[in-house]
């Protein structure tokens, strides 16, 4: 069998190194090496291209990272269901999230009823949380608007419009709400491409064939709220996202429908995964 073979290998693809890889392993270098090169050796491919302490996938080797991942999930939700069978739950659940505010709820309630499971988050836009459900790096994401994959099962569980927020100085302060044409010529502070809040907010623009000025872009929800918080333009949020602040208000748009919808996303081949369902049938009544 090629176990420890393909353990290496996968352990040096994921980790982008040999000594991480090996670190991660905990065996040394040389050995780490050495089960690489005997694999490539066995059927005479080449599957890293090495250039000085840099390494990168060739493309037999991401196809073979493919495999690998399964391999390697596959091996953990066995793992999983074995421990199960004793009756002690134990194992890790990573999450993939858009924000803290949903995961941190479900999380809250996950914990309490499986308390020795581990649950590591990490975050980013929906797009970047989808490709980590896709690469296995995360068990299962909380995204918005995920996009249509039959490799990936969804189950919807909130909706939510989307609302201007500006900061004190700024004459929409005082409105109980706005018009789209009031959003004209505005100076806005920008989600980065892939955030579907700019997706929604975007295609509401065209809609109502509104110009805005985009005077920044930037990849986090703290750093807008801080520019908006400077003066430097208004920006957008959904609704359950706004936390309230002296100096800021949340502003609704009355005359559209902008809104995201907010997703579980697994893979498909892993709908039996004994955490992930655990999780999913928690985090749903939690939301409801």
């Amino acid at each position: 069998m090629l176990k420890s073979e393909l353990r290496s290998f996968h352990a040096v693809a994921k980790h982008q190194g040999f000594s991480r890889a090996a670190k991660s392993l905990n065996i040394s270098q040389p050995t780490l090496s050495t089960q690489v090169k005997l694999l490539e050796q066995r059927y005479g491919v080449e599957l890293f291209n090495r250039l000085g302490r840099e390494i990168r996938l060739t493309g037999q080797g991401e196809e073979l990272f493919k495999i690998t991942c399964r391999l390697h999930q596959a091996e953990q939700d066995a793992e999983s269901l074995l421990e199960s069978f004793r009756g002690c739950d134990a194992g890790t659940l990573t999450i993939a999230a858009v924000g803290p505010f949903h995961a941190t709820d479900m999380i809250i309630a996950f914990k309490q009823k499986f308390p020795l499971i581990n649950v590591d988050v990490v975050f980013g836009n929906s797009t970047r949380c989808f490709e980590q459900v896709l690469s296995f790096d995360a068990d299962v994401g909380i995204i918005a608007e995920v996009p249509s994959d039959p490799r990936v099962r969804t189950l919807p569980y909130s909706t939510h419009d989307v609302v201007v927020f500006v900061n004190a100085d700024h004459p929409f302060f005082t409105c109980e709400e706005i018009r789209m044409s009031d959003l004209q010529g505005q100076d806005v502070i920008r989600r980065e491409a892939g955030s579907t809040t700019r997706v929604a907010v975007e295609k509401a623009f065209a809609e109502h064939g509104v110009s805005v000025q985009t005077v920044l872009e930037l990849g986090s929800r703290e750093a807008i709220w801080k520019a908006v918080e400077q003066g430097l333009g208004i920006g957008f949020v959904a609704d359950f996202e706004f936390v309230p602040h002296p100096n800021l208000r949340a502003v609704p748009v009355s005359d559209a429908n902008i809104q995201t919808n907010y997703y579980l996303a697994f893979l498909a081949e892993r709908a039996q995964s004994r955490l992930i369902a655990s999780f999913c049938d928690v985090a749903i009544a939690q939301a409801g």
